[in-house]
């Protein structure tokens, strides 16, 4: 059996941090911590041959403004945060950015209200540049598209995550840090007042350990003893793919208004930075905690997931919506028909299937789909528990977020943002490893902090 110990505890000397997941998350949370305390070790513990392998390589490339999200939330000041950070490091570092602007378009009369209030609030949100236009100021910006109003956002964007992923990762290597692929981790272990990891016969002892598992999140957390939930209900997304010149009718983004009371945000049309024009994703639970096709069936996965009293609750409030996301990813026709009302010129003979990805959606006990970030801490170790859209575009905010929130930043001093919340009672083996003051918040007044502006989005 290998064992490596990173480093050797002594307060005296920057730590040796472990990351698990080389997402686009875990791997901003690495750079952020090299950038900050330049003499840590930073080693990030990546399961697959390459980073960016799962969420951050299979999304649609959208960078969101901060319209859908409830004002002063930390999904919010974490987007608009988000959006300056990223936008200023693709600049810096040559990587695709354009802005190629969005609307939001009610196509139905119901919708027209739905319409006014997310203006509102994306205006509280202090989205630069927002319009609202009738139907002759839609086909100004998208002159195919139809529809009896929209929400016009300039500033909204798109780039190549995975890009961003593998310029993070080669920061972190330039650092002195590591990216250590082919690395499923397995085991999570106290040792002393450090902790381990395994992977197989391969074991490394490190100060603090940061879990960013995406899909895995909740596996990886539990093996550290955290509490079962949330439990990550995996989405399949599809696309279609405009297959012919009628991809010249789109200009930029179209998003239709967003259905009420459930998290994702709709089938709509995405320019590409490579000028593909994709049309998705829908919203399929997923067989398989990497699902990406039908045929991706794991009994064991499903058998967790029945396990979880969460589902039947989220089941029995959603079902109609999933049996509607079934019908439209078996027949593309009734995939198109809802899509048409966008744009009645791309037709059924105009696109093809064209690939997938599998969103992370956290699941309550009592089947609430989770709307904001959740981060636990266990003594050394801190779990992202949820991180959910628009998490790429939030990437280089949630790290300083999360640097800020576990006191790993230059002056050893804990900022008053919001912070993690401790788990209390397990992995108990940890308890003593802190020396520093913990600004832990309880379920009752996170809910206080939060009561009544709680919204799922995608």
């Amino acid at each position: 059996m290998a064992d490596e110990v990173i480093g050797a505890f002594d307060a005296a000397r920057e730590p040796s941090i472990g990351i698990v997941g080389a997402g686009i998350v875990g791997l901003a949370v690495a750079r952020e911590l090299t950038r900050r305390r330049p003499g840590a070790r930073v080693v990030v513990f990546e399961k697959e041959e390459r980073v960016a392998a799962h969420q951050t390589g299979h999304n649609s490339g959208v960078v969101h403004a901060g319209i859908y999200y409830v004002p002063g939330s930390l999904k919010a000041r974490l987007c608009t945060r988000g959006v300056a950070l990223l936008k200023a490091y693709c600049t810096e570092h040559q990587l695709p950015y354009v802005e190629c602007g969005k609307l939001v378009i009610a196509a139905r009369g119901d919708e027209v209200p739905r319409l006014d209030a997310l203006y509102d609030r994306a205006v509280a949100n202090g989205v630069p540049g927002l319009r609202r236009v009738g139907p002759e100021g839609l086909r100004e910006i998208e002159p195919h598209a139809t529809g009896l109003g929209a929400i016009h956002s300039p500033g909204s964007a798109i780039t190549d995550y995975a890009a961003v992923a593998r310029a993070f990762a080669a920061e972190v290597a330039a650092a002195g840090g590591e990216v250590r692929l082919r690395f499923p981790v397995d085991r999570i272990e106290p040792e002393g007042e450090r902790v381990r990891i395994a992977s197989g016969e391969e074991r490394v002892t490190v100060d603090r350990l940061i879990l960013c598992a995406g899909l895995q999140a909740d596996r990886v957390a539990t093996l550290a003893g955290d509490e079962p939930g949330p439990r990550i209900v995996p989405f399949r997304g599809e696309y279609l793919r405009v297959k012919n010149e009628k991809a010249d009718l789109l200009r930029g983004l179209v998003y239709p208004v967003p259905e009420p009371g459930y998290p994702f945000l709709g089938v709509h049309f995405t320019r590409r930075i490579d000028g593909t024009v994709e049309i998705g994703p829908n919203a399929v639970l997923a067989l398989a905690a990497e699902g990406y096709r039908w045929r991706d069936l794991s009994p064991v996965h499903l058998a967790r997931l029945a396990a979880w009293p969460g589902a039947w609750r989220m089941a029995a409030r959603h079902w109609r919506m999933g049996a509607h996301e079934v019908y439209g990813s078996l027949s593309k026709r009734a995939y198109m028909k809802a899509s048409q009302r966008y744009f009645p010129e791309i037709g059924l003979d105009d696109v093809e299937r064209y690939g997938a990805g599998v969103r992370a959606q956290a699941l309550d006990r009592d089947g609430s789909l989770v709307d904001d970030f959740r981060i636990h801490r266990l003594g050394p170790v801190t779990a992202v528990r949820n991180a959910p859209s628009p998490a790429a575009t939030s990437s280089m905010a949630i790290a300083e977020h999360v640097v800020d929130a576990i006191g790993l930043h230059a002056d050893h001093q804990l900022p008053e943002r919001v912070p993690p919340r401790e788990v209390r009672g397990r992995l108990r083996p940890f308890a003593s490893v802190y020396r520093r003051p913990i600004w832990a918040a309880s379920r009752s007044s996170a809910a206080a902090r939060g009561s009544g502006r709680r919204r799922h989005t995608r």
